[in-house]
């Protein structure tokens, strides 16, 4: 954390041909105003701008070198010297020469000991552990709140203060007399008094999107200008308190479940859309039970998460999609901590006969198998990571072998310049796979029918060769890592294309009367 932001303000100085207190400054001023405790506005810097982040972190001992570790660096060392003796002589240099003091550095590693974060902490963390909207005055897993796991996660209430009201229902007496299912659908019509849901979603086969996945699913996503200096500006802070109360995750622009326009690049394409306008009764009926960090065992957010009646809710489609993370860790054995065929089968077994006992008879689960990571060392590993385009003195490679030295790498075995293991990591995933394709082949549950799919990586890569686009463009820019926009939006139209031609049964039938009820919408304004 400290070598990130040194980096930035250090750039900063240099861009502006300032000061390192005025570029502290600068972007403290850039901060959103009422998260102004998250910057470093009470840092007093006395360092010369040619000390480079590593050192400056050093001396003020935020980094440093356990006995036995390595010396973790960002930057390069000078050429045809030991990086540690002329590291280790800057710093000597720095705190003889040189007065850095802090007043709150601590924040780096506590900051929800400042008063103005610690009611926005203690929302996270009651978020993080349950995987549940924190203002839910009804308790039915549902929203009018759009962050904290509220309606960018899953469909948006409609009436928070009544349990029996929520997105995905079936709705009550045809909700002649109120929105039962949050759809947007109800009264009647006064030419036959036939309600509006009876005429048009009866027999429309309705049915809801809900993701079960991980940092992927939720579209995990750190915006470059927050690091790019030459594209900095207090207007690229403005969804930073947005961004923190969503776990840096952005679902509502995301493959499975995004439903508004994107702000991040790219657009948004989701299975939820396209359900949706297939069939407009599907409206709100969405659920993305997604976590950072998550692995095949994903019984116990399942059990927390899942929003789903088996007697009173319509049947859903269930995307069970891990694609990375049970081959992914930061440890230095990272093989020996990869999750194994034997366990995937029971994580993923055992969940099965969970949403068997919960979801609506007539559902559907389809399994995607884990991406060849190996995409992303190919593509990135000699490209400048955004922290390093202004000096051209930071690539991908440098990035995650500084991570990997910090032993936080999102995964030692596909960002490493080591091949074999490279390999060997992408020969575990595709073994996982295996496991997930004989799952949905040999498996038979009551409620629902199961399918399985690769993860569609190629052919991403090929429809976006073929607009003009580079492979490097689909991998989030500041991790090196997941998905991004592009790839996301992307993914959906060849998921969607095999489901329709495999599978049809699965996304229902087109509804006939989509336009006469966009017609009556248009005309009473939009409610």
């Amino acid at each position: 954390g400290c070598v990130l932001v040194v980096s930035v303000i250090e750039q900063l100085a240099q861009w502006h041909n300032s000061t390192v207190k005025a570029a502290v400054e600068r972007l403290c001023d850039y901060i959103p105003e009422k998260h102004n405790s998250l910057c470093l506005c009470t840092i007093s810097f006395s360092i010369d701008r040619e000390m480079n982040a590593d050192v400056v972190c050093h001396s003020l001992r935020l980094c440093k070198q356990d006995p036995g570790q390595p010396l973790c660096h960002l930057y390069s060392p000078p050429k045809r010297e030991k990086y540690s003796s002329v590291l280790f002589h800057a710093l000597a240099h720095a705190r003889s020469k040189h007065q850095i003091r802090s007043k709150s550095f601590m924040g780096f590693s506590s900051v929800c000991a400042f008063p103005l974060l610690a009611n926005l902490c203690e929302k996270i963390t009651y978020v993080l552990r349950n995987k549940l909207p924190f203002e839910d005055f009804d308790g039915d897993k549902f929203s009018t709140f759009p962050t904290l796991r509220g309606y960018h996660w899953r469909g948006r209430d409609c009436d928070d203060k009544n349990t029996t009201v929520y997105p995905g229902r079936r709705p009550d007496n045809w909700d002649a007399k109120s929105d039962s299912n949050c759809n947007g659908i109800w009264g009647v019509d006064p030419k036959d008094g036939i309600p509006y849901e009876e005429k048009f979603c009866k027999g429309a086969d309705s049915k809801g999107v809900v993701l079960l996945g991980d940092s992927a699913g939720a579209h995990f996503h750190i915006p470059p200008e927050w690091m790019t200096v030459t594209q900095m500006s207090a207007k690229s802070f403005g969804n930073l308190p947005m961004a923190f109360s969503d776990e840096l995750d952005w679902p509502q622009f995301s493959e499975i479940t995004g439903f508004l326009n994107s702000t991040i690049g790219g657009w948004t394409d989701s299975l939820y859309l396209r359900l949706r306008k297939r069939n407009r009764c599907n409206h709100r009926d969405l659920q993305n039970i997604s976590q950072n960090g998550i692995r095949g065992r994903l019984i116990q957010e399942i059990r927390s998460g899942l929003a789903r009646n088996q007697l009173l809710d319509n049947p859903a489609i269930v995307i069970y999609a891990t694609i990375g993370n049970d081959v992914c860790n930061g440890e230095r054995d990272t093989l020996a901590h990869m999750t194994t065929p034997k366990e995937m089968l029971s994580n993923v077994v055992q969940a099965l006969r969970y949403l068997d006992s919960h979801l609506p008879n007539g559902s559907h689960v389809i399994l995607t198998g884990l991406v060849d990571g190996r995409f992303l060392w190919d593509n990135l590993h000699d490209r400048y990571h955004p922290l390093g385009q202004l000096n051209k003195d930071i690539t991908y490679s440098q990035l995650y072998s500084f991570l990997d030295c910090l032993q936080v790498s999102p995964c030692s075995g596909w960002l490493t310049p080591n091949e074999t293991l490279r390999n060997l990591t992408s020969e575990r995933a595709l073994q996982l796979s295996n496991v997930l394709k004989e799952i949905a082949r040999s498996e038979k549950f009551a409620n629902f029918d199961i399918f399985y799919m690769d993860f569609p990586l190629r052919q991403t890569a090929e429809e976006w060769r073929k607009m003009g686009g580079e492979p490097w463009q689909l991998i989030e820019p500041v991790d090196g890592f997941h998905p991004s926009q592009i790839a996301a939006a992307l993914g959906t139209g060849i998921t969607w294309q095999k489901a329709l031609h495999e599978w049809p049964q699965v996304l229902g039938k087109e509804n006939p009367f989509n336009n006469q009820i966009e017609a009556i919408f248009k005309d009473q304004g939009g409610h």
